[in-house]
């Protein structure tokens, strides 16, 4: 028997994945277990925007995900043109494609390169901690909560690091369809892989089915530390895949079916 393919990322994303999923000839499924709502305080963010316009350094803004690019500039209503002088890190591919779509220019963006091992903020770090960032005005770009590795790592190196939010995360609101859907997924658990990008969707997916057994489950996590969570709810099988459709359907392709 096949297994269909769930991508439990925020329901816009989740949704754009599907359909390059089945493109990709996999059965895939939309359940998203995180929501998105935007920035909780917008003028603090057009702020900032409006701080690096007028700065005079080489003013560096850390993206930490897609959501941290589209709140921002959904915030950020004086942002017309990327400044030239400015720089936005991105820690993986899906953050890159986001800020080239906001307009940023492909050349004012740095991130891991495609072929890294993984892609986070260690994966950034890596491609820029040999910059000269002493008392460099640095703005980490993310929503509430989060790892603060990298935060340290610049303020070590002597940045001047501040934090904005763009966006905020919260437990999901399913639909009737989505419920349904994770019904069929906790009474038939062979029948689906889930697909994992964040640890917190993890944690609400136990919120949900708090009394599930995961020992016949399956999953793909995008990074080691959300295996681990995995892993540590009971998934019986937790494989460690890059965040791409592409990598995820090679993935689904060497599963051995249930």
């Amino acid at each position: 028997m096949s297994a269909t393919l769930l991508v439990v990322r925020p329901r816009a994303q989740a949704l754009a994945w599907v359909d390059e999923l089945t493109a990709l000839g996999v059965a895939a499924r939309a359940l998203p277990l995180i929501e998105i709502l935007p920035a909780p305080e917008p003028a603090e963010v057009d702020a900032v925007f409006a701080q690096v316009e007028a700065s005079r350094a080489a003013p560096v803004l850390v993206f930490v995900s897609p959501n941290a690019v589209l709140g921002f500039f959904a915030a950020a209503a004086s942002a017309l043109a990327w400044p030239a002088h400015a720089w936005a890190a991105a820690t993986g591919p899906g953050t890159v494609a986001a800020l080239r779509e906001c307009g940023v220019p492909a050349q004012r963006i740095v991130a891991p390169a495609s072929g890294a091992g993984q892609f986070d903020s260690e994966a950034l770090w890596s491609a820029i901690s040999g910059w000269p960032w002493a008392a460099r005005p640095v703005w980490i770009v993310r929503g509430n909560g989060g790892r603060d590795w990298l935060g340290r790592q610049l303020r070590d190196a002597g940045a001047d690091v501040r934090v904005v939010q763009s966006y905020a995360r919260a437990a999901p609101v399913l639909d009737d369809g989505e419920r349904a859907l994770l019904a069929q997924a906790l009474a038939e658990p062979v029948r689906w892989i889930w697909m994992f990008s964040s640890s917190e969707a993890i944690d609400h997916l136990q919120s949900l089915a708090p009394d599930a057994r995961w020992d016949a489950a399956r999953a793909l996590a995008s990074h080691p530390r959300i295996a681990q969570r995995a892993t540590a709810l009971g998934f019986g099988a937790v494989t460690i895949v890059s965040p791409s459709a592409t990598a995820a359907a090679a993935a689904v392709a060497d599963m051995r079916p249930a």
